[in-house]
């Protein structure tokens, strides 16, 4: 299985001059909790609700623009990367969500919710019996035995 299969293709950005407050508003009516930060269609951040929606989030929020409170490093994998090498990425490099690109293009977004979604999934799978029940045999009729040397 691949990013591109559990993927978010539907991914919303947030200019760096923005205020957070505008940007907290965004996550908090649509119910997301990453934007991606992009400047002349180059990605130049990612601002999580961990990063203004948190508890003193406020505070935060207050005379800030997006720029001041995102993280700069964003990791971005392809489309093609495999779901373990995804989940192994976000493991090391201690993030919950990756930038999916083609082509130097944003084209979705996959976060832990994702994966554990996909787990969830997988896992309810694995529940159905893979085997059948065995039901009760008859005796072995023994006239079909062939007759003992003694």
């Amino acid at each position: 299985m691949r990013v591109q299969d559990v993927m978010t293709d539907q991914v919303y950005k947030v200019s760096p001059d923005a205020t957070a407050e505008d940007a907290w508003n965004v996550m908090r009516l649509r119910r997301i909790h990453h934007l991606v930060v992009t400047h002349a269609g180059r990605i130049v951040g990612l601002l999580s609700s961990h990063d203004v929606g948190e508890l003193g989030g406020r505070r935060k929020r207050e005379r800030h623009t997006v720029a001041d409170v995102m993280t700069a490093g964003v990791v971005t994998v392809p489309l093609t990367t495999p779901v373990r090498k995804a989940t192994e990425v976000m493991q090391a490099r201690s993030v919950d969500c990756l930038v999916v690109v083609s082509r130097h293009h944003i084209v979705g977004i996959v976060t832990a919710a994702d994966l554990l979604d996909l787990l969830g999934r997988g896992l309810e799978d694995s529940v159905t019996p893979l085997r059948r029940t065995i039901h009760r045999r008859v005796a072995h009729d023994k006239r079909h035995r062939a007759p003992s040397a003694c």
